[in-house]
């Protein structure tokens, strides 16, 4: 089960938490990411599978699921004789982050909304207290 928010504001959240809390990525997610970040030219699965030392199916969901939160590139290289193969590599962190602030500005405004929804409900329902 999912932690509450009062559970992720009490942790020490790293800036790798962010992947987690906001994406609910997983622990490989990240290990795949650190390796496509730490690397000086973009990877193929086989390569970032042999680097977090699984299998290549593994790691190949593990890099879909970058692709869809938008944290990795996938780039076509071709061959000169034909044919092409994938090579990944991580998003401009500015990008990235960019996005994450938005997510955060719209849950926000969400939070604000059921908290006025919240307060309108209740405040109706409420018995004035008593001195």
């Amino acid at each position: 089960m999912a932690d509450s928010m009062a559970e992720y504001l009490q942790k020490d959240m790293e800036c790798e938490g962010l992947l987690e809390c906001i994406h609910g990525l997983k622990e490989l997610d990240r290990e795949c990411f650190h390796v496509l970040v730490e690397s000086e030219a973009p990877l193929t699965i086989d390569e970032v599978a042999d680097r977090v030392d699984r299998e290549r199916s593994t790691a190949y969901r593990s890099i879909q699921r970058l692709l869809q939160t938008g944290f990795v590139q996938k780039e076509q290289v071709n061959y000169e004789q034909g044919g092409y193969y994938h090579v990944y590599r991580p998003t401009d962190p500015d990008e990235v982050a960019d996005d994450m602030q938005r997510m955060l500005n719209d849950w926000y405004a969400k939070m604000g909304q059921l908290l006025s929804e919240f307060r309108e409900k209740y405040d109706q329902q409420a018995v004035p207290a008593e001195n």
